[in-house]
């Protein structure tokens, strides 16, 4: 299958990769200073590491989209 991807679509897509890479390391920073507190609520811990694995699934996905297919 040999389609080729609109050039505005692909920088959607880059800068939308952009968005969900720096979405993830400010989750990620949020949650290593939740769980130092004593007091930390496990629940929403659980969410925001939940949150942070659909932001990473997300992230792989766009990244295959932005890789050309190779024909075999």
């Amino acid at each position: 299958m040999n389609h080729t991807v609109d050039p505005a679509e692909l920088a959607r897509l880059a800068l939308r990769l952009a968005e969900l890479r720096q979405e993830h390391r400010v989750l990620d920073a949020e949650i290593a200073r939740f769980q130092d507190e004593p007091a930390a609520d496990e629940l929403a811990l659980r969410r925001m590491k939940k949150h942070k694995l659909q932001l990473k699934d997300c992230i792989a996905r766009l990244e295959s989209a932005l890789i050309p297919d190779e024909p075999a």
